[in-house]
């Protein structure tokens, strides 16, 4: 779901009340403090950018607590990265952030830890899959703000043409019901396999989970080219790519492609997140979703994707920042967030409600799995770099699992060993 929250800048607007930079830069000679918050904006037009739920969100907020000002900045997915970066520089620090990641702010000692932030009743709303992959070295910085996971769609009509009656629930019925869809339905793709770099290392990530792998192990290690992942990645060779049962170079392949040919009709089966299902009612597929497919039965995890929330020591608004984020976590405020712009809690209370207020059957499926998400090791510094590796070159395991794992394996040793 692929990301973003809040900072200020040194001018007077509707919630503006700052000067900048500084341990004390937001605070007055009355006694009145304004926090700043930098926000990702998740809208796709400024019809329904975020600024307008944050500024609701900060006014509400204000209104109960009339000694603290927000200053709400929502930037857009594409540059918020940079300009946070350089606000950092600049010293003009915001007391809270909306993200994608975490870690390199852990790494540069600027964030409040979890509890410092976060009533005791707000941290135990957390999914706690989801406040578990926001810690580092055992300690919760990160704070979830919006998740996605993953499942198996399936075309119903393509499976109906194949004769195949339901959703496969291992690799082997994964295999048997593409080379049915092969050979009654032409000129359909049986399974689309996504291993180029938009997000290579999701869908190999996926495929390895099914085989009881991974990227770590228990203790944080890196373990690319472990047993069960080369044993992942020759199994694809062998029963889906080179039967033809899926694209003819899926490294080469993106997401976006496998998401749009499975919106058109033009496969029957993939991996994929809560936005195929708007894609698929758009293009008239009849769909259905279940779970992900595992070398020996259905997973009972999905790979889970979230979105960050922190807080930053510099402007030392300990307090207030605990005051705003227990608002902004309250389930009024996260279900509104959630269902407006179709995304997963991280939170149990508005999980609970998204699952019993009716609204969303599309996305039972993904609320049954989302407890037992597996991430990314994302409270690594090092992921990044190792993240990039594997959309490089991760897709080419295909041709030679043993080789390229081995080849990225080292790879992530000399990042972990250049830290």
């Amino acid at each position: 779901m692929n990301k973003r929250m809040f900072v200020a800048a040194c001018t007077i607007g509707v919630l503006t009340l700052t000067a900048c930079g500084g341990k004390d830069g937001g605070a007055s000679a009355n006694g009145e403090v304004t926090l700043k918050l930098v926000a990702a904006d998740y809208g796709d037009k400024a019809s329904n950018s975020s600024t307008a739920y944050w500024n609701d969100v900060a006014q509400r907020f204000t209104a109960a607590n009339p000694k603290i000002k927000v200053d709400v900045q929502v930037i857009n997915w594409n540059d918020i990265d940079s300009q946070v970066k350089t606000m950092i520089q600049s010293g003009n620090v915001p007391d809270v952030l909306q993200t994608g990641g975490y870690a390199d702010k852990v790494a540069d000692d600027l964030l409040y830890k979890a509890d410092e932030v976060l009533s005791e009743s707000t941290r135990k709303n957390l999914i706690d899959s989801f406040a578990k992959a926001g810690e580092v070295d055992g300690t919760q910085y990160g704070i979830p703000f919006v998740s996605s996971a993953r499942a198996f769609f399936y075309n119903k009509t393509l499976f109906a043409k194949a004769g195949v009656t339901e959703a496969p629930k291992n690799w082997d019925e994964l295999k048997a019901a593409a080379q049915k869809v092969k050979a009654k339905v032409p000129g359909v793709t049986p399974y689309a396999l996504p291993l180029g770099p938009e997000e290579a290392q999701g869908e190999s990530l996926i495929w390895e989970l099914g085989n009881g792998g991974g990227y770590t192990d228990a203790k944080g290690g890196y373990t690319l080219d472990a047993k069960a992942n080369v044993e992942a990645f020759s199994w694809l060779k062998t029963n889906l790519v080179g039967p033809g049962l899926t694209y003819a170079n899926p490294a080469t392949t993106d997401r976006k492609t496998a998401f749009a040919d499975f919106a058109a009709g033009k496969t029957a089966m993939l991996n994929g997140h809560p936005s195929l299902i708007q894609m698929s009612k758009d293009g008239k597929v009849d769909y259905g979703v279940a779970p992900i497919p595992g070398k020996s039965g259905a997973l009972a995890s999905t790979l889970g994707v979230a979105d960050w929330m922190m807080a930053f020591k510099d402007g030392g608004h300990k307090e207030e920042v605990r005051k705003f984020l227990d608002f902004a976590y309250s389930k009024e405020n996260t279900l509104k967030f959630d269902e407006t712009y179709n995304l997963m809690p991280v939170t149990k209370d508005t999980l609970q409600e998204m699952t019993a207020n009716g609204k969303h059957k599309d996305l039972e499926p993904f609320f049954t799995l989302l407890p037992n998400a597996v991430f990314y090791p994302l409270g690594d510094t090092t992921w990044d770099a190792v993240s990039a590796e594997i959309k490089k070159s991760g897709g080419t395991a295909v041709n030679d699992p043993a080789k390229v794992l081995g080849e990225l394996q080292k790879k992530a040793e000399a990042a972990v060993a250049d830290q």
